[in-house]
């Protein structure tokens, strides 16, 4: 299986990506005016903090995109890792978690760019496939058969007065 196609569109690791001009700045904007959306978001000033948080990392971020047959980027993917110690095991000494990061459907639907996400996950070496209920990652869950967690996540935003925020409507993902 090629690791770069699913669903009959083409996957392209963002790092190869990076060698040219217009696809380091174009993922910007698409997640730019993706999270423009929410109410809460970071904001990336220019294409090197861009870079700094996208740019693929052997277990640290990985992040691809989806290219149209016009040449254009129009869907976009991440996540990042995490992972933990396993203790007193013989067999196993790390558990790699990934967690998604950004998802930008354009293309294709949710669902797909997720699955599509989870496939490159396990090609990538991991055990096990996060997801916070933020963003549109709450649409994929049932059809993709993602387990609850057994937590709850609250953010606090030190000295920034915010009413309260809906999860679908928070765009941003703290690591």
């Amino acid at each position: 299986m090629n690791p770069r196609e699913f669903s009959s569109f083409l996957l392209i690791s963002l790092c190869c990506c990076f060698f040219s001009f217009y696809y380091r700045i174009f993922p910007l904007f698409i997640i730019f005016f993706f999270l423009f959306r929410f109410d809460l978001y970071p904001f990336y000033r220019d294409d090197e903090e861009f870079a700094h948080w996208f740019l693929p990392r052997d277990n640290v971020v990985n992040s691809f995109v989806i290219e149209g047959k016009n040449g254009k980027i129009t869907d976009f993917l991440s996540y990042y890792y995490l992972n933990s110690s396993i203790i007193n095991n013989p067999r196993y000494k790390t558990l790699c978690a990934v967690y998604s990061f950004y998802n930008v459907a354009g293309t294709v639907d949710m669902t797909t760019l997720m699955n599509n996400s989870l496939i490159l996950a396990k090609i990538n070496g991991a055990d096990v496939f996060n997801c916070l209920d933020l963003m549109e990652n709450n649409k994929v869950f049932e059809k993709l058969k993602f387990g609850p967690g057994d937590g709850m996540l609250q953010y606090y935003l030190y000295n920034w007065r915010t009413p309260q925020i809906e999860c679908a409507k928070v765009g941003l993902v703290l690591l």
